[in-house]
């Protein structure tokens, strides 16, 4: 059994309007994936479709309590990573920039070392009329397409690494 992420309450998949789960199994160590995942700002290098992710402080890399802006699928949001503990959970809360709905999502990241690499298993919860709109009713399990996406990308990343670096 993988853990899961660990919920705020506001965000409980139990009261949210959207919910989506994806997961893989990746052939290659937790550090190699959780370097992919703290990357934000190179997140495109593996997963074109982010490819506007700016950290808004001083760090290279996301941690706790970093606030970074991204645009996805158009939408340009303000996120604050709320979990980070190394090699094993990673999460952040979402705005959508604009929105008077004050709309709001929370993702998270669990790695779980494996015999051959490990689990990744990405949650993600939306709540507010901006999500139900856009997702719910325009673009039904997009929620859903879009991580899948995104897993199998970075455990290609992955994957690719680990086969370059020397054991």
């Amino acid at each position: 059994m993988y853990d899961h992420v660990i919920w705020p309450d506001r965000f409980s998949p139990n009261t949210s309007a959207i919910y989506a789960l994806n997961d893989i199994d990746v052939r290659a160590s937790p550090e190699v994936v959780w370097k992919l995942l703290v990357d934000a700002e190179n997140w495109s290098s593996y997963f074109p479709a982010e490819d506007q992710v700016k950290i808004l402080s001083d760090e290279k890399e996301l941690a706790l309590g970093t606030k970074y802006s991204r645009v996805t699928v158009g939408f340009p949001m303000s996120l604050v990573v709320t979990e980070f503990e190394p090699c094993r959970r990673l999460a952040w809360a979402t705005t959508v920039d604009g929105d008077e709905t004050r709309s709001s999502a929370y993702h998270g990241w669990v790695i779980t070392p494996t015999d051959d690499g490990c689990h990744v298993l990405t949650e993600e919860t939306q709540q507010g009329a901006f999500f139900l709109e856009e997702l719910g009713h325009k673009h039904p399990g997009a929620l859903y397409r879009y991580h899948q996406d995104w897993v199998e990308r970075l455990a290609r990343a992955a994957e690719t690494e680990a086969a370059m670096t020397p054991s």
